[in-house]
C-alpha cells in the first residue's frame, strides 16, 4: 500500500481569501500548503482597476505568516465598465493574471457584474489580443431556468457565443459541476479549460438535502445529481491537462452561513491536499494527483511549475482537523468530506 507521494508544491487556481480580519484568519490555510493561488476579486467594493489590484495584493501579503512563501495571483472584476486599457496595462506590468466574469447575481458579491454581455466586447477582444484569461462563473440567472440547469444553459447561450465572437480569449470555466461541463471542455480544439473544486469531487445534491438541509454544504454553483460528480472525478483523476485544481474555498462565518439566507460556500482550504489524496486513491489515480494539483495548471497561465515540493503521507490513523478556524471576523466551519481522511501534508 502506498504509504506517502511527493509532488511539485500545488497551486489553487480559484480562491477566496476575502479582506480585513478574515482575511488575516484564513490566508494561512492556503500559504501553508500552496505555493500560489489567482485570488478572486469578489471584494466589497470589487477589485475592478490595476490600483485595487496593486492595493489588495499589498493586503494579502501583509497578512502572510512569517516564513510563507505564498504568491497572490491577481485578477480583476470584469463590469461592464471595465477599461481595457487599464486591463491591459496591469496585464503588461505582470500584476494581474486573469479577469473575472461574474453573471450578475450569479453568487457573492456579483452584484456588480455583467447584465448585457455586448457592453464588455471590446474587453474581450482585448482580452484576446493580448493573451489574458476569462475565468468565467459559469451559470445563467434567469428565473426561468431551473438552478440545477444554470451551467449547461450558459454552455449554449452565454460561453459558446462569447468564445465564437472572440476567437483566441483564453476562457476558463471554473468550479464546473456537470457532465456538460466536462463534454464541452473536451470538445474544444484550444484556449478551453475548467477548475474543479475540491468538494464537487466529495459531494452531490443529496448532501445538502437529505435528512435536512447542510448549510455547510451549499456552494454555488449548487452540487448537482451523483453523475455529474461522477464526471467530474472521472475528469479530475484522468490526467487531462485541460482539468486543474481550483478548489473555490469560500469563507462564511458560521453566523452567516446557518442562516435563514445563508451565504453559498464551502471553506476547504484546510484539508483540501488530504481530501484530494483520498479521492485520486480511491479512483487508482495517485500517480496522477500532481498533474491535477501542481502542472496543468502552470501549463495553462503560462507560468512555471513550483521549485518546491509537498509531500502527503497516509498514517493508520485519521487526521485530526479543526472543526472550526477562529478568525477575528468570526467561527469558520470547515469543510467535512463525511469519512475519515488518513493522508496529510508531511
Amino acid at each position: 500500500m502506498t504509504k506517502s507521494i511527493t509532488l511539485r508544491r500545488p497551486d489553487d487556481w480559484h480562491l477566496h481569501l476575502r479582506d480585513g480580519a478574515m482575511l488575516q484568519g484564513i490566508l494561512p490555510e492556503t500559504s501553508r500548503d500552496f505555493a500560489r493561488a489567482i485570488i478572486m476579486p469578489n471584494l466589497v467594493p470589487p477589485v475592478v482597476t490595476g490600483a485595487d489590484a496593486q492595493a489588495y495584493r499589498d493586503r494579502i501579503l501583509a497578512a502572510l505568516p512569517e516564513g510563507d512563501q505564498f504568491e497572490p495571483l491577481m485578477t480583476l472584476y470584469l463590469t461592464e465598465g471595465t477599461d481595457p486599457e487599464d486591463l491591459a496595462a496591469a496585464a503588461a506590468s505582470g500584476l494581474i493574471k486573469a479577469v473575472k466574469l461574474y453573471p450578475a447575481g450569479a453568487t457573492t458579491n456579483s452584484h456588480g457584474g455583467v447584465r448585457d454581455f455586448d457592453k464588455v466586447r471590446g474587453v474581450l477582444e482585448k482580452m484576446a489580443e493580448i493573451g489574458l484569461p476569462l475565468c468565467m462563473h459559469g451559470e445563467v440567472v434567469d428565473h426561468d431556468v431551473d438552478i440545477f440547469d444554470r451551467e449547461a444553459v450558459f454552455i449554449d447561450k452565454v460561453l459558446e457565443p462569447i468564445r465564437r465572437a472572440t476567437p483566441g480569449l483564453p476562457v476558463v470555466m471554473e468550479h464546473i459541476t456537470t457532465k456538460n461541463g466536462v463534454d464541452y471542455v473536451r470538445s474544444a480544439e484550444k484556449d478551453l479549460a475548467a477548475t474543479i473544486t475540491t468538494h464537487h469531487l466529495v459531494i452531490n445534491r443529496n448532501h445538502i438535502l437529505v435528512g435536512g438541509i447542510k448549510p455547510h454544504y451549499y456552494c454555488l454553483p449548487v452540487a448537482k445529481r451523483e453523475e455529474h460528480r461522477l464526471a467530474l472525478r472521472e475528469a479530475a483523476t484522468s490526467g487531462d491537462a485541460r482539468f486543474f485544481l481550483g478548489t473555490d474555498s469560500a469563507p462564511h462565518i458560521d453566523a452567516l452561513k446557518e442562516h435563514a439566507c445563508g451565504c453559498a460556500g464551502c471553506f476547504t482550504a484546510t484539508n483540501t491536499m488530504s481530501i484530494l489524496a483520498h479521492v485520486f486513491e480511491e479512483d487508482g489515480a495517485l500517480d496522477r494527483l500532481e498533474n491535477f494539483t501542481s502542472l496543468n495548471g502552470p501549463a495553462y497561465y503560462r507560468l512555471p511549475v513550483n521549485d518546491g515540493t509537498l509531500t502527503l503521507v497516509k498514517g493508520e490513523e485519521p487526521v485530526v482537523y479543526p472543526a472550526k478556524i477562529e478568525t477575528g471576523a468570526g467561527p469558520v466551519t470547515v469543510f467535512d468530506p463525511g469519512y475519515p481522511l488518513y493522508w496529510r501534508v508531511a
